[in-house]
């Protein structure tokens, strides 16, 4: 049985379809993220899959139920972590917990050895006391997850979960994640963070409510059209603009401080790069071919699609 299935899922609102005819399976133990830009349907998909949001059309199943006909029995299956979790400021964090075990009819036998477990599970024990307004951004997503466990869900949904969060409380979430799949919960995550894609057992790209590709990441890489080459240049951003100008023939994006020249011509392209950089008053520094990130697929996945 797939822990998520869904076929020809859909929900339109008056004339824009945020999701269109998704089809999409996802296996017990797997950690899927599904990725995308804002806007693309991600979060619209996440709600459709924990019952919070009716479909237009299609249907979908998680951890067995129907999520149209069988509502409640999949919020009793499930953990949801929104982009808001609702945590209470004025709260402790383990005042937090304790009021997410009532709402999940946690019993009280062994809710505590639990909460401990959550709290050592989650870093969070040294702070069991201190008030959830009181929490850094990255300590805040880690009690939301907590509380999100507190009822041990076969499916963890979490929308967006590092979101504006510090580089080593991303690290330390997704730590937690992994530890998670080695307790055979099942995790759909959805993240605009392409590199957090990376750490995915499998990856699906979403643009306009249409689910472009689906794979691993490898797989999704085998998708890319073309040769990549990394450009260092001085002032990189205005050199992107000037070589977007000048190549009509290959596609060139800002990747922190170093360009990325997607074309079919790697050596023509190398060179008539250097020329045109070196013309326009620029340094060039370096240009190599390097291998795609996900990044680089999603582009050129659009840059194919646009073509469609």
């Amino acid at each position: 049985m797939h822990a998520i299935e869904a076929v020809a899922l859909t929900k339109s609102f008056d004339n824009l379809t945020a999701v269109d005819r998704l089809n999409l399976t996802v296996e017990e133990g797997e950690i899927f993220g599904l990725v995308g830009p804002d806007g693309a349907g991600k979060t619209t998909t996440m709600r459709l899959l924990t019952s919070i949001m009716e479909p237009t059309s299609g249907e979908a199943w998680v951890a067995g139920h129907n999520v149209l006909r069988e509502a409640e029995a999949v919020k009793e299956e499930i953990g949801y972590m929104s982009q808001r979790f609702g945590l209470y400021p004025d709260l402790t964090v383990m005042e937090n917990l304790e009021f997410y075990a009532d709402i999940y009819g946690v019993p009280k036998k062994g809710r505590e050895q639990k909460i401990e477990r959550l709290l050592s599970f989650s870093n969070m024990t040294p702070f069991k006391k201190r008030h959830a307004g009181r929490l850094s951004g990255g300590m805040k997503q880690k009690l939301g997850l907590a509380c999100a466990l507190v009822h041990t869900p076969k499916v963890l949904f979490l929308d967006e979960p590092t979101n504006g969060v510090d580089p080593v409380s991303r690290r330390d979430f997704w730590r937690i994640l992994y530890q998670l799949l080695r307790e055979n919960v099942t995790i759909f995550v959805s993240t605009a963070y392409l590199d957090e894609a990376e750490r995915c057992g499998r990856v699906g790209l979403m643009h306009r409510g249409k689910l472009l590709a689906v794979g691993t990441p490898s797989e999704v890489k085998k998708l890319m059209q073309g040769t990549i080459l990394e450009i260092r240049s001085s002032e990189p951003r205005r050199a992107t603009a000037i070589l977007r100008e000048q190549f009509t023939t290959a596609t060139a994006s800002l990747f922190g401080d170093r360009i990325h020249l997607l074309t079919q011509h790697p050596d023509q392209a190398a060179a008539e790069a250097e020329r045109v950089l070196v013309g326009a008053g620029f340094s060039v520094s370096g240009v190599r071919t390097i291998e795609p990130a996900l990044e680089d697929v999603f582009i050129s996945v659009l840059a194919a699609e646009r073509k469609n």
